[in-house]
């Protein structure tokens, strides 16, 4: 009789006595547990002083900027057309564009030691500003609840593979993602909403995949503003660079995947990487990839487009991102930082969720991709015997291959990517594995339950999570 009353009681409470809903116990839990997962990683640092961080990609970034300043020895050994024909730092070429040198010639100003310091911190403040801004998409106003949810998800967020994987190259991912976030959350009627899109593609061109998103959901000026601001990044390589400009853009430089590296190794987690692995040669999977990135293209950003119309718009924006990662040639584990956002939205949507079965559900989903996509220690993942190779999170880096050595010798039947079986293809294609999957899940909510909702209300269902059309977002 007396657990019935209690039950009754506990049923009768508000949401707001719930510990995560009220501010002080979350902001102090928060807190803690940010406080604790930027510890670890401080202390990985002092602990590995020469092993902490092998900033490859960013010292490519800041020799491209060198390049662009025609300082020596790069651009005087490279005359003709110094960005695009020199080598790169360990063979690996430059593979942005030529406003991205631009851009890049910024960062050689600073000693490489300090920007080493400056791109950790700046990562790090920026994967904070992604989570913060996210929630604030999701209808999470300003204030001290807020900041708690934000340092709660952040701690494990950042020790996220991808994320550790940013940290560990000096990559920019985590910054283009906060860029794209932040130019969606503005409030409709800004008539710049769509630049920061299509400054991003001016930088790295798998961004564009936003612009037919914003086409479908009918915000024709934000679609207008981000393709003019991209012609405008080319438009600027041109005048800045001309000779490396029409290299790229004119002789279909910008189209060559393989020229980053070896579209089938395995840090390569998209579709046409797991189909170049199962078909053996990089050749042979073209025709089947082109068509398989065209169907689920279409289909992904046909499905943003629904979810966004019937009032989850960051739902949409993550579907569309999502999308962008799998039908992209290359979609190295770095790229993958998209999941921080991902992880957020489902935690948001779990603790609103009015039934317990959807709560245990979106909450399972949230864990899951926090544990799928973690950066756990290599001694937790142990491979068969014989295999060799080594773990970054729970997927498998396999011996002899690697990009570089692509580059240098070509596409070859013994790569051992071409031979996997088993525990081998599931952990050598695990990023994408779980994006196709969630990639499913979304297609059955954009098409089923979303369409109607789009279809009845016109896009405006009752308790959406996002602001009304044209009113400012919390964040």
């Amino acid at each position: 009789m007396s657990s019935t009353r209690e039950s009754a009681e506990i049923r009768a409470r508000p949401a707001e006595a719930v510990w995560y809903r009220r501010r002080g116990p979350l902001l102090a839990v928060g807190a803690a547990t940010f406080a604790v997962a930027l510890a670890g990683y401080i202390g990985y640092v002092l602990a590995n002083p020469h092993d902490w961080m092998r900033p490859v990609d960013l010292k490519v970034y800041t020799d491209g900027g060198l390049i662009v300043r025609h300082v020596a020895p790069f651009y005087r050994a490279h005359r003709a057309s110094p960005l695009y024909d020199w080598p790169g730092y360990l063979r690996l070429p430059f593979t942005y564009t030529p406003f991205a040198a631009m851009m890049f010639a910024a960062l050689s100003l600073v000693s490489f030691t300090t920007l080493t310091k400056v791109s950790v911190a700046v990562n790090i403040a920026a994967l904070l500003a992604i989570v913060w801004m996210t929630l604030g998409g999701l209808s999470v106003r300003r204030g001290m609840l807020r900041l708690g949810w934000t340092l709660l998800l952040a701690g494990p967020l950042l020790w996220t593979e991808p994320v550790q994987r940013v940290l560990y190259l000096g990559q920019i991912e985590i910054v283009l993602m906060a860029v794209i976030i932040w130019d969606q959350l503005q409030p409709d009627r800004r008539w710049w909403k769509g630049a920061g899109i299509g400054t991003a593609a001016g930088i790295d061109l798998i961004p564009l995949i936003f612009i037919p998103y914003l086409l479908l959901t009918r915000r024709f000026r934000q679609a207008a503003v981000a393709a003019g601001t991209f012609v405008l990044t080319c438009l600027l390589g041109f005048a800045v660079l001309p000779a490396d400009s029409r290299k790229y853009w004119l002789t279909g430089l910008f189209a060559r995947g393989s020229r980053t590296g070896f579209v089938g190794w395995e840090g390569n987690q998209s579709l046409p990487a797991i189909i170049t692995r199962l078909t053996g040669s990089v050749v042979r999977a073209q025709p089947a990839w082109l068509v398989t990135d065209v169907a689920v293209g279409v289909a992904g950003v046909v499905c943003a487009a629904l979810l966004d119309r019937a009032g989850h718009r960051m739902a949409g924006l993550l579907t569309c991102a999502l999308t962008g990662l799998l039908v992209s040639p290359i979609s190295w584990d770095h790229h993958w930082v998209w999941i921080v956002p991902g992880v957020v939205t489902a935690a948001v949507y779990a603790v609103r969720a009015g039934r317990q079965a959807a709560r245990a559900a979106l909450a399972g989903l949230a864990a899951g991709l926090a544990v799928v996509f973690a950066a756990w220690p290599g001694s937790l993942w142990h491979l068969p015997p014989g295999t060799g190779g080594f773990s970054e999170g729970l997927i498998w880096i396999p011996p002899l291959t690697n990009p570089e050595l692509y580059l240098r010798i070509g596409d070859h039947p013994w790569f051992p990517e071409y031979h996997w079986h088993g525990l081998q293809f599931l952990a050598g294609n695990l990023y994408v594995l779980t994006g196709i999957a969630m990639f499913a899940v979304l297609l059955v909510l954009g098409f089923g339950p979303a369409w109607r909702a789009v279809r009845g209300t016109g896009g405006r269902p009752p308790g959406r999570l996002t602001p009304a059309a044209g009113a400012p977002p919390h964040g």
